[in-house]
């Protein structure tokens, strides 16, 4: 009899235990759960630099293993002891060559963050639509003219099995690159944009950034692939992805842009050479690997980073261009400069050395007038930042003046991307004039490496 009361109770317990695993299982999948793969980029580690009402706190990743999953780990785990809000994720790894196979075996999650080697992202990007698994992709998506075809079947292939497929343009939430976008709407201060020509653009993007940073305060190391641009991508297909998503979405906010409005007018490509000592200093190796021996030449490494393309969309003329220097000037950093032409008036972000490197918006009329202050004081009142200001710097030119709550930065700016996103999820859908303007982005940075290889 005993031995009977004994099973009976162990048996209750087991189906009490079942129970409760299964109503933790049920609410679990109620949550967006995160698996990071292969995170090479430390990109991926700033998506979890939050915690979010709607993910759960148990995240996976699969890597090949190495220093580049120990720095991901790493960064998490310090977000994770910080003293300030510190997160609770709950890394779950798994290590070797077949990750990516074993992920999509396992599939413990249902959203896919890619952030790292860029040479089989266009891949990975389609096999997770086919699977229908969600896409949260660090740019660029594709960095090859011959791979842009994967994604435009990929975009189509998540349209048919109900993915959201989205990628981490965190500059959209640079507070002078939203102002500038606002005021630009503002035909009392801006007039119209102009359509500009190939010598003098409607609207030029240029920024600098540099190999040797700073990132949530540790000295940054890349991997050594990060210098390769058959694995990285060349700077024309790479940082540039930001600023042609800013022209689109400045220029045409909320419009579609088809493929087919885009004309690459020229388009150019240098590098930046960097020392034995330098790619030491950044990654930790004291030799280059042997896949870069074709771009080293003596004790220099040269990086096809630089980029800039000149073209038309829709009926403006624009510009982007970038550049990578190994070292920001003392005090300095990465740096964004930017000018909207406008019929009555120039928005122009600049972050030099006079702006303290932050970026400050100026407006600069074309035409003054006696009560052009009012009209600035009335639509600066009107905006959804509230406190926002103005100086005059001199006749006919304004600094505009934001309070530095606003001021998030660059790192807090990838929780926003995020936020963005986990709404898309929610509402089952991301606005239709997202997923044209992305394959239009991506088509204008890969068409324009071909016309730099070609004609250069």
């Amino acid at each position: 009899m005993q031995h009977l009361r004994s099973f009976f109770l162990i048996t209750v317990l087991l189906l009490v235990s079942c129970g409760r695993k299964s109503t933790d299982d049920k609410e679990d999948m109620k949550k967006v759960t995160l698996v990071t793969l292969d995170p090479g980029h430390f990109h991926a580690a700033l998506v979890q630099k939050n915690m979010y009402e709607s993910v759960s706190p148990k995240a996976y990743v699969f890597a090949p293993g190495g220093k580049e999953l120990n720095r991901h780990l790493e960064m998490i785990d310090n977000y994770n002891n910080r003293k300030e809000n510190p997160t609770s994720w709950e890394e779950k790894v798994y290590t070797g060559e077949d990750f990516f196979e074993e992920f999509m075996i396992k599939r413990p999650g249902n959203v896919v963050v890619l952030s790292g080697n860029n040479r089989e992202k266009t891949d990975y990007i389609l096999k997770c639509a086919e699977s229908g698994i969600n896409i949260l992709a660090d740019k660029p998506m594709v960095i090859s003219p011959g791979k842009f075809p994967l994604l435009e079947k990929a975009f189509r292939t998540a349209a048919e099995n109900d993915v959201l497929l989205y990628d981490i343009m965190t500059e959209r939430y640079e507070i002078t690159t939203m102002l500038q976008r606002e005021l630009s709407q503002n035909s009392e201060i801006f007039g119209e944009l102009i359509q500009g020509s190939p010598g003098k653009p409607a609207i030029t993007k240029e920024s600098v950034h540099h190999f040797f940073k700073y990132v949530s305060g540790s000295p940054l190391k890349r991997p050594p692939w990060y210098f390769d641009t058959s694995q990285q991508g060349e700077g024309i297909v790479d940082v540039t992805t930001h600023l042609v998503d800013l022209v689109q979405w400045e220029c045409y906010p909320g419009m579609a842009i088809d493929k087919n409005d885009i004309e690459i007018i020229d388009a150019g490509r240098w590098p930046t050479a960097l020392t034995a000592g330098e790619y030491e200093l950044v990654t930790g190796l004291d030799t280059f690997p042997s896949y870069l021996d074709e771009h080293v030449s003596g004790n220099i490494l040269n990086v096809y980073a630089n980029g800039e393309i000149n073209y038309r969309i829709k009926d403006t003329h624009a510009k982007v261009r970038v550049e990578w220097k190994f070292r920001a000037p003392e005090g300095g950093g990465d740096t964004h400069y930017s000018i909207m032409r406008g019929t009555l008036a120039n928005l122009i972000i600049r972050q030099g050395e006079e702006e303290n490197y932050k970026p400050v918006l100026y407006l600069e009329r074309k035409k003054n007038s006696p009560d052009f202050k009012h009209i600035l004081e009335k639509a600066l009142g009107k905006l959804p930042w509230q406190g926002i200001g103005y100086e005059i710097i001199e006749s006919g030119k304004y600094r505009i003046n934001i309070p530095d709550k606003y001021k998030t930065g660059h790192e807090a700016h990838f929780g926003q991307v995020t936020e963005k996103y986990l709404q898309y999820l929610e509402k089952g859908n991301i606005p239709e004039w997202e997923i044209p303007n992305m394959i239009a982005k991506y088509y204008t940075t890969t068409q324009a490496l071909s016309k730099a290889l070609k004609d250069h």
